[in-house]
């Protein structure tokens, strides 16, 4: 029996073996900002490749929700492989298209942990972006090799050599490696499936070690229960083969294993370095979690892949069922939408006015307006939404701190120290022309310059510390409107500080609505409460009773409108006589109407609980 230098060799001969399978194998990611043209140029590498072809070829051909396709937006990352032939060698390319929005930053995040490369696209028109700086730090903390791309260069407007000046500066490469593409019309496309497959390294790993596949997104199917995608780092998965989560430690028999083409495509095994997808019957949510390792029963791995950073909320809100009966299948809606879209909390809470729901995390307004929609779409839940905030330190006098997330948990004023507010770090990138407007909209926002950098030519990056709450509403639309469009933002949480914060109630016929609640600054209390009282006049339909419209901070009122009554005219058959006659008709009316509002309930339609959003 041989031993030493021959096993070492024989050793060394397997993992040689192991490299060469696997250096045909290229895992890689598209990011960019939003608008970018993303998903124009992954369709062109999809019909270069031949992966889509005839009938199947369409605009933003992985954008498969109906959503996507009528905003002109990627909201959810999509992963597919792809065959390339080039030198004389079959290439496995696997893709994955990442959202630009600074609301999905997390599917981007996931997406970068499953890959080696990466695609850095930069429209040749509107140049470097705030997201596109965002996206290519994430991708550089995870040691992506980078491909700069400069797309839509087909554009009358474009302006290749100006933001090649700045793709250089920020990456700090040769001009020579910036490749020119256009998505719309083709152009460049093969030199880059080139350059993917000379640039981007192959990834690492043993198909011979025990079987670690990190879990990067799921997705709840009615017929086959949960499916989970992932990505081998070592070892293969076969058909058939029992398998346990790490994380929730259950163990599944895999009924079904495959890669991800345009459909989900059945294969007898997944092997190393790999992108597949595994179906074992799991029905319960709670079972699959986004970042945990798949590995097997029989021969497990030493221990878990560190799994992702837990996500922080940045804007929460009340989900309430409009039917009281319907609180349950709201839940299991939220679970099913939470597999599909791991940045999404929720936990029950309950509420005077609205009965049973949850407080739902999002990590921005388009995410919220994306979820609703989603509810209402894909499992017809009709849901009421509270008025967005975010949570606040509540400091008592024994000096104990609380969280706070809605206003109806603020314990009473005269047990508060002082409050502290979230305050976040924004980047805003735009041309010297609008310094101005975007500085007086900041300030506005009780902004604090931290300060100002030129990045090349007439473009600037200024850097505000903002509160969290005055964002979370309108700031970005009115970002866009004052630098038409020209204007990028990003954001990150920054740290807590104490501010002059206050509840403002808005009372119906003197009944509080605990929905309509908001934590606001003291100095805009007085304005905001009276914009709402004007706004809900326009939108509460008039009822057979006044209605007076409040807005109070504790028992001060600081703004009242009132909808008239709807009345019937019962003077209308007096003619002529004593106007007593009439007198005494209008007070019978008067003692009716009074007795309504006693009883009467008035209803608040949901255009009005959105209303606040789109206060100006």
């Amino acid at each position: 029996m041989r031993s030493g230098p021959f096993c070492l060799l024989k050793e060394f001969g397997v993992s040689l073996r192991q490299n060469k399978k696997m250096d045909n194998i290229r895992n890689f990611c598209i990011i960019a900002h939003i608008d970018h043209g993303k998903s124009t140029l992954a369709d062109r590498l999809l019909e270069y490749t031949q992966t889509v072809a005839g009938k199947e070829m369409q605009a933003q051909v992985l954008d498969n929700m109906d959503l996507e396709r009528e905003r002109g937006i990627t909201i959810k990352s999509h992963a597919i492989q792809m065959k390339y032939h080039s030198k004389g060698k079959d290439y496995i390319l696997n893709l994955i298209d990442t959202p630009g929005h600074v609301d999905f930053s997390y599917e981007v995040s996931r997406s970068i942990a499953a890959c080696e490369g990466a695609l850095l696209i930069v429209d040749a028109a509107q140049g470097i972006q705030a997201q596109t700086i965002s996206n290519l730090y994430m991708a550089l903390e995870n040691d992506l090799e980078i491909i700069p791309v400069l797309n839509k260069i087909d554009l009358p407007q474009a302006m290749p050599e100006e933001v090649e000046d700045q793709i250089i500066e920020l990456l700090g490469c040769d001009r020579k490696d910036i490749l020119h593409t256009s998505g719309k019309t083709g152009e460049g496309v093969l030199e880059l499936l080139d350059t993917i497959v000379e640039n981007i390294p192959a990834p690492k790993g043993d198909s011979e070690a025990p079987l670690q596949a990190l879990i990067f997104d799921s997705v709840f199917n009615a017929f086959r229960g949960i499916i989970a995608y992932y990505k081998i780092i070592s070892g293969t998965i076969r058909k058939g083969d029992l398998v346990k989560f790490v994380a929730t430690g259950k163990e599944y028999e895999a009924d079904e294993v495959g890669i991800l083409k345009l459909d989900m495509s059945p294969r007898d095994e997944v092997k190393c370095g790999d992108v597949g997808y595994i179906i074992s019957g799991i029905k319960a949510s709670k079972e699959v979690k986004v970042g945990d390792t798949i590995t097997h029963v029989k021969r497990p791995c030493d221990k878990a892949i560190d799994g992702f950073e837990e996500v922080k909320p940045m804007v929460f809100a009340g989900l309430y069922p409009i039917e009281t009966e319907d609180f349950e299948n709201l839940r299991s809606s939220l679970e099913k939408l939470q597999l599909n879209d791991a940045s999404l909390t929720f936990q029950p809470e309950s509420s005077v006015a609205l009965g049973f729901g949850f407080r739902c995390g999002f990590l921005g307004l388009l995410h919220m307006e994306i979820i609703q929609e989603r509810l209402d779409r894909e499992f017809n839940m009709d849901v009421i939404t509270t008025v967005p905030n975010v949570s606040y330190k509540v400091y008592d006098k024994q000096g104990d701190c609380k969280e706070v997330h809605n206003p109806a948990g603020l314990p009473d004023l005269t047990l508060i120290d002082h409050i502290e507010e979230p305050f976040i770090r924004a980047s805003v990138i735009t041309s010297t022309n609008y310094i101005g407007p975007i500085m007086t909209l900041c300030l506005g926002k009780r902004g604090i310059l931290v300060r100002q950098d030129y990045i090349s030519g007439d473009r600037i990056e200024i850097i505000y510390d903002l509160p969290l709450g005055e964002i979370v509403i309108d700031f970005y639309d009115k970002l866009k409107s004052i630098s038409k469009g020209y204007a990028s933002f990003d954001y990150h949480m920054h740290d807590y500080r104490p501010s002059k914060l206050v509840k403002l109630d808005i009372l119906l016929n003197g009944e509080q609505v605990d929905a309509l609640s908001t934590l606001t600054h003291v100095d805009n209390a007085v304005t905001f409460g009276r914009r709402m009282c004007e706004k809900l006049k326009e939108l509460i339909p008039r009822q057979q009773f006044d209605v007076a419209i409040q807005a109070a901070i504790g028992a001060k009122i600081i703004a009242r409108e009132t909808i008239k009554a709807v009345r019937k005219d019962v003077t209308a058959k007096c003619y002529g006589g004593d106007i007593s006659r009439k007198r005494k008709l209008l007070e019978k009316q008067k003692e009716g109407k009074k007795r309504m509002k006693q009883v009467g309930n008035v209803e608040v339609p949901q255009k009005a609980f959105l209303a606040v959003l789109k206060l100006d």
